[in-house]
């Protein structure tokens, strides 16, 4: 599937920096020598840039630095020069308000890296949650040929006997403490225990899916995604990537002849089949419109109806965890199942075929990895709403929910603020039941700002107390992928740019009718048209600076929260630089 005609030495794009005899390139050649290479090292050989998301907050990523190492061992070995390239390392846990606020920067600086540097091709090293989408939206705007390089996931937790899922557990555990079930050295216990080694949660939540959709779209090698991070496998793996990309290189596979509209609607339908987090929505949409594709929500939520769920791998599925899946049979043998579905001619960045990569793929294991006959749950992981209350759409989790909020009537209760939730959800007295519907707004891609993980709005001490442990939640914001419950996301537009969220006023009626996919508040037109007269928008989130300029380009969920200026459609990218 490679070009039938290779590049040559002089077709590469590091040339342009190092063949000609003149000044400027005698400068590039200079510097390199500085730092110690000789011009057998790089002249004449693609230079292959690994950009690294590792950092020291970056728990996830802490294994990295031996990673890239053997990254650099593939590339030498293949006939590359490689160079580590340090990028913007987005980490869930520490980065404030929320990561999402910076994986548009993390983009822009792949994209201006990539082109502003004497690369030829592309390691991206990412994984934890915002570092996949970021990496890959820019490199594929950049355009040169790229190998993304998963973290995968960390080992299975565990504390006095009980297998621990990391997120997932964390919620579960921690209403459980507040109801007054977890003493403080069971708290404690739990901490330690629930994250083992370096990796990403090791429940499918964000980043296991966006790795996974990497994957599917063919952009990490055969079924890389799986592998436990701290697993033999996983650094030789690395070295795969590393002399992967020389030769993609000579054959010039350029990410346009992978991610196309095909490979997009496999990556839709896999992420559907694994319990994928609602997260996906937004970041697989940003993704295949750098790419020129055009995805929506409605799209996806057409194969989610068609599309079952297939690993019982927690919070979608009940049992099992992704080093479970792994052993299993992985991604590869999770695609096998569903290859009747998948464009199996769609070309990934080993030169070979989706039908070729799975062929020989085994279950190992079909509790984890279930037959078609016998799914977790009847359809996907996601399903889209529309209504009066989100008329550009609205995302939830049917399969992590209870399935008697699948129809649902009952009074908001409304909060404009987190802090406001947060302090009314634990006060005991709140007048709260259990069909009432908490509702947290302002806390969308420009109000929250950037959309933190607020949605799974916990559930009021007062209803903690008394043995509830879901209820029907609707917010603007996002939620973390490893968690679960009836929670109805990504409401667009935002209240905080007038969206009717912003109407809704406690007491209302809000209605949620899944089969039929519809989230609607039961209030007349004549006095949503009264509340709209007399709405006024919040006050500016910043005055200055990378939130200043944010809040004025971001777009709204729905369009996978990019920046209006770094869509395809917005004009044409930049060609090389002309400074040579």
């Amino acid at each position: 599937m490679a070009n039938a005609t290779r590049k040559t030495a002089a077709d590469l794009r590091s040339a342009r920096w190092f063949a000609p005899d003149d000044l400027r390139s005698f400068g590039h050649r200079s510097r390199l020598m500085q730092l110690g290479y000789s011009e057998e090292d790089f002249m004449g050989r693609p230079v292959i840039g690994i950009l690294n998301t590792w950092s020291e907050l970056n728990s996830c990523h802490s294994h990295f630095p031996e990673r890239v190492q053997s990254v650099k061992r593939g590339i030498a070995q293949a006939g590359g020069f490689a160079v580590e390239l340090p990028t913007l390392s987005v980490d869930e846990s520490f980065t404030k308000p929320t990561s999402m606020l910076y994986r548009n920067l993390l983009a822009l600086e792949t994209e201006e890296m990539i082109r502003s540097h004497p690369l030829d091709g592309v390691v991206l090293m990412g994984g934890c949650d915002k570092t996949t989408p970021g990496l890959v939206m820019g490199a594929l705007t950049a355009g040169i040929p790229l190998i993304f390089l998963p973290a995968g996931p960390m080992l299975r937790g565990n504390y006095a006997g009980t297998v621990l899922g990391s997120g997932s557990d964390a919620w579960k555990y921690w209403d459980e403490r507040r109801a007054g079930n977890v003493s403080d050295e069971q708290w404690r216990g739990l901490q330690g225990g629930i994250a083992r080694s370096a990796g990403v949660c090791m429940t499918m939540g964000t980043a296991s899916t966006m790795t996974a959709i990497t994957d599917a779209l063919g952009l990490t090698l055969p079924g890389a995604s799986s592998i436990p991070a701290v697993d033999s496998g996983h650094s030789r793996m690395s070295a795969d990537c590393g002399r992967r990309i020389v030769d993609m290189v000579w054959e010039d596979l350029v990410p346009s002849r992978i991610v196309t509209a095909a490979s997009v609607r496999n990556a839709a339908i896999v992420a559907m089949a694994t319990g994928c987090s609602t997260n996906a929505v937004v970041h697989l949409v940003a993704m295949a419109r750098r790419a020129g594709i055009d995805l929506g929500l409605d799209e996806l939520d057409a194969l989610g109806r068609v599309t079952p769920l297939l690993a019982n791998v927690r919070p979608s599925g009940k049992d099992y965890l992704m080093e479970d899946f792994y052993f299993a049979g992985g991604l590869r043998a999770l695609m096998k199942q569903i290859a009747d579905r998948l464009d199996t001619s769609c070309l990934t960045v080993n030169g070979k075929t989706v039908g070729e990569n799975i062929a020989d793929a085994v279950v190992y294991n079909d509790d984890v990895i279930r037959p078609l006959s016998n799914p977790v749950y009847h359809e996907g992981s996601l399903a889209v709403l529309r209504g009066n209350l989100c008329p550009d759409g609205a995302v939830i989790k049917p399969a992590a929910c209870d399935v008697k909020f699948h129809v649902h009537q009952g009074p908001a209760l409304v909060f404009d603020s987190y802090p406001e939730m947060k302090k009314a959800v634990e006060d005991e007295n709140l007048a709260v039941t259990p069909d009432h519907v908490l509702v947290l707004r302002n806390a969308g891609p420009k109000g929250g700002p950037a959309m933190p993980e607020w949605g799974m709005l916990p559930i009021p001490k007062a209803l903690i107390k008394q043995g509830h442990r879901d209820m029907l939640r609707i917010s603007d914001a996002r939620m973390s992928g490893t968690s679960y419950g009836a929670c109805v996301l990504h409401v667009a537009p935002e209240s905080y740019v007038g969206g009717p969220l912003g109407l809704l006023k406690t007491g209302d009626i809000v209605r949620l009718d899944l089969p039929n996919r519809r989230l609607d508040m039961l209030v007349a037109e004549d006095e949503l048209e009264r509340r709209r007269a007399v709405w006024s928008p919040p006050e500016p989130r910043f005055e200055r600076g990378w939130g200043w300029m944010y809040t004025r380009h971001v777009t709204q969920a729905d369009k996978g929260c990019d920046f209006d200026f770094l869509e395809r459609d917005f004009g044409a990218a930049a060609g090389e630089p002309d400074i040579f």
